[in-house]
């Protein structure tokens, strides 16, 4: 169905990244160098150059090294000079790690800025340091997790722990200190209502909370808060500062001059996002990859909206999901045999549902319909083989249809019953992207979690040891795409 990906390493996130003209690649008056022999260094932009650097624990580079090499007076000296501006300036302005390194498969557009020319426009005007300055993205989000990050670094490197384990079981109906954060915990990750998160006593809501958590985990679902439970539930000051500083590298990896209309799914919290003119016109859940069949962090654009779709079963669920199930199992799915592919007729049973929306990109994932509709009522929503399964597709194609003008096409096309296809006047722009930090209704960092364990190779990359070891149970449940 697609390569693999290397699992090396509340709401999604909503990236309004501002536009910076220095990263645009277009060439400006002040910015003339062409070669790394035309930059030239004096000693106040050094010294903001250092003192740039020393402040990269806003960005949650702490933990890398920048060294400032050379000094002013020789070419040679100057040269080093610039390569260590430049080292840090790509940090800021693309991340320090680079995920074509980390992941199989990475396409998202990435910011491709001419960093060496604007430096040299920098030194210019005696401005080196605010250049440097404006080279992370500059909304309010990544100001929250800069904020968050700075006063948890404050903490140290201790991994105590936010809800201790005592050693004894927490079990149904018990008072105890620790319920008001395990219940807030619960509540940031989407197992628990806000409102069933008061008092002091271990309540039956937070006990089904408790249950379902431990079911996505592979955990015996007792609704006992043991070691176990705990360790999901437990992120200490240094896991929360790693888990920070990972998501605004993931941050910076993005292009800061998002199309304004768009659409961006975060893979892990299983929710989309339309941006229409620059301001979210829609939210929905949505089904991705389980774990072993993760759904890769992709750009790639909607093309055509599908009625009525037919499904080529790949090769992969063929084999693994299909094979040696007998006649009697293709005729009640509604499958057959059709040039040596096993191929689903149109219809409810379908396994992309009523709609298919066609992306040009050679793994073969698109947004799709489903008649699994249960499965959008889970919290971890990491459970098919690495599509994405749209909550009310038919009412979200509707809209797209709308919006780009061809609404009468697409109810032509439903009305046939048959597979018919609708082009786009205009391709629509999809991001996949994976980040395991949102906000809440405050506006601080919350932190959810990392279903596919991605965010270790970056946090190895940034200079961070490994975090949580728990991860989200496959599921294998169904063999939709």
């Amino acid at each position: 169905m697609r390569k693999r990906v290397i699992a090396g390493s509340l709401l999604a996130l909503t990236f309004t990244l501002a536009g910076c003209n220095f990263l645009s690649g277009e060439p400006d008056k002040a910015a003339v160098a062409t070669s790394i022999d035309q930059v030239h260094w004096d000693d106040a932009s050094v010294r903001q150059l250092r003192k740039a650097i020393d402040g990269r624990a806003a960005h949650g580079l702490d933990r890398m090294k920048f060294v400032v090499e050379g000094q002013p007076g020789s070419a040679e000296g100057e040269k080093a000079l610039t390569r260590s501006a430049l080292r840090y300036a790509a940090a800021l302005a693309r991340g320090a790690s680079d995920p074509d390194k980390l992941y199989d498969i990475y396409t998202v557009p990435r910011p491709k800025p001419d960093l060496l020319r604007r430096l040299a426009g920098a030194l210019s005007t005696g401005k080196v340091g605010d250049w440097i300055d404006g080279l992370a993205p500059k909304d309010d989000g990544y100001r929250s997790l800069s904020k968050a990050y700075i006063a948890l670094r404050k903490q140290g490197d201790a991994p105590t722990p936010a809800i201790p384990d005592k050693g004894e079981p927490l079990k149904p109906g018990t008072a105890d200190p620790r319920i008001p954060a395990i219940a807030r915990q619960l509540v940031a990750s989407d197992y628990l209502d806000r409102a069933a998160a008061q008092g002091s006593s271990y309540s039956p809501a937070m006990v089904q909370a408790v249950q379902h958590m431990q079911a996505d985990y592979g955990i015996k679902p007792d609704g006992v808060i043991g070691s176990d439970a705990l360790e999901i539930l437990n992120l200490s000051d240094a896991d929360r500062a790693r888990t920070i500083a990972v998501a605004m590298e993931r941050m910076r990896w993005l292009d800061r001059n998002a199309p304004p209309t768009r659409i961006d799914v975060n893979i892990a919290a299983g929710r989309l996002l339309y941006w229409r003119d620059g301001k979210v016109a829609d939210s929905r859940k949505v089904v991705v990859g389980e774990p072993e069949n993760e759904t890769p962090q992709l750009g790639s654009p909607i093309y055509r909206l599908v009625a009525n779709p037919t499904w080529t079963v790949p090769r992969s669920i063929q084999n693994k999901e299909i094979a040696g199930k007998g006649s009697a199992y293709l005729r009640r799915n509604n499958m057959a045999w059709k040039d040596g592919w096993v191929v689903q007729q149109p219809g409810p049973k379908n396994s992309l549902g009523l709609v298919k929306f066609d992306m040009k990109n050679e793994h073969q994932i698109y947004l799709h319909d489903t008649p699994a509709k249960q499965l959008f009522q889970e919290v971890q929503r990491q459970r098919s083989h690495g599509c994405v399964r749209v909550e009310d597709a038919l009412g979200f194609a509707e809209m797209l249809a709308r919006d780009e003008g061809v609404l009468d096409e697409w109810h032509r096309a439903r009305a046939t019953g048959k597979e018919t296809f609708v082009p786009l006047p205009r391709e629509i722009p999809v991001r996949l992207i994976y980040q395991t930090v949102g906000f809440g209704e405050d506006g601080e960092p919350v932190i959810r979690s990392d279903p596919y364990g991605w965010n270790d190779g970056v946090a190895a990359a940034l200079g961070f040891a490994a975090g949580q070891a728990y991860r989200l149970k496959t599921s294998g449940n169904d063999v939709g795409p």
